[in-house]
């Protein structure tokens, strides 16, 4: 009499073998059944991504031509290769466009995010009509950048616009923002502020949000500091939610053409234009549509790696 016995039902439902059978049949219609699924799933996915193809490759396959020739807005000209990508960096305005552009997306960037830290932690106590208080924090990122840079405009443009007027009642002269090339540029850089510090508010508090208030009264409990906790506690765990609004909010800045533009103009001579107002300023004023597509792939190709290099970062502060 043999000593091995089947495998009572339950364990070879355990198992996953079905009653009285060795379980191959199961695994066969499975991987049928898995199968069936990635093709009904590869079928429902690829109008999608011929649509994104469509729309975003096609753009840039005609973007690709015009940066190699030497055309117009009309005209597709010449092949010219990499002439027009020379060109652009030998140019003085495309390293003084790309200076500027650097300063702005650091300031916007890390300005938006310490304001933005700064109210997020604010709002996490108990004050007054927190509520009321955020939803009017609110305003600067919903109201559209349009209103916001015309009422902008009617604080600063003028030497008889308000703030002017006040510096001048105080003794302090009449300043002209808009007209100075650097009152120019940080007035740009406080308005990208005050226009931005909403998302990052949101983002971080969003992050806040999820932060588990145990580890906080643990760390009371062994005694560290406020400043400690939020160094050591707050900083690490909301890591990942700041590197992604850190990459979000480096595009936004590097590709900002209304709020420098409708503000400034991109001058006085210069001061405030970017990379992305100077190639405007290329191909649809000075119709060299070759050179102002080449700084936009310029523009891209930077984007990119720093959004890789930040990407990596979100990794690191996953795995940690």
């Amino acid at each position: 009499m043999s000593s091995t016995t089947a495998p009572s039902g339950l364990a070879r439902a355990r198992k996953g073998l079905a009653p009285g059978g060795s379980g191959g049949g199961t695994g066969n219609r499975k991987s049928k059944l898995s199968a069936q699924a990635s093709r009904t799933f590869f079928w429902l996915l690829l109008p999608s991504v011929i649509l994104l193809v469509l729309i975003h490759g096609y753009p840039l396959f005609q973007a690709g031509i015009q940066a190699t020739h030497d055309g117009n807005l009309i005209q597709t000209g010449d092949f010219v290769g990499i002439e027009n990508f020379q060109q652009v960096l030998a140019s003085p305005a495309f390293w003084k466009a790309a200076q500027f552009t650097l300063l702005f997306t650091i300031v916007g960037v890390f300005g938006s995010w310490a304001v933005g830290l700064g109210l997020a932690l604010l709002l996490r106590t108990k004050i007054p009509a927190g509520g009321t208080f955020k939803v009017l924090l609110l305003l600067p990122w919903v109201v559209p950048i349009v209103v916001s840079s015309t009422a902008w405009n009617w604080l600063v443009a003028t030497p008889d616009s308000l703030i002017p007027s006040i510096f001048r009642n105080l003794g302090l002269g009449t300043p002209l923002f808009l007209a100075d090339p650097t009152l120019a540029a940080v007035t740009v850089m406080i308005f990208k502020v005050w226009v931005s510090f909403p998302f990052m508010m949101m983002m971080t508090s969003a992050a806040l949000a999820s932060v588990d208030s145990t580890v906080y009264e643990a760390a009371n409990m062994d005694g560290a500091s406020r400043f400690q906790q939020f160094t050591q506690i707050t900083l690490p765990l909301i890591a990942r939610s700041t590197y992604i609004s850190w990459i979000l909010m480096t595009i936004f800045c590097v590709n900002d053409f209304p709020t420098i533009y409708l503000l400034t103009g991109g001058g006085p001579v210069d001061a405030t234009t970017s990379l992305v107002v100077l190639a405007y300023r290329t191909v649809f004023q000075d119709f060299a549509t070759g050179p102002g597509v080449a700084i936009a792939f310029l523009m891209t190709i930077t984007l990119v790696i720093v959004s890789v290099l930040l990407y990596r970062q979100i990794r690191k502060s996953s795995v940690e």
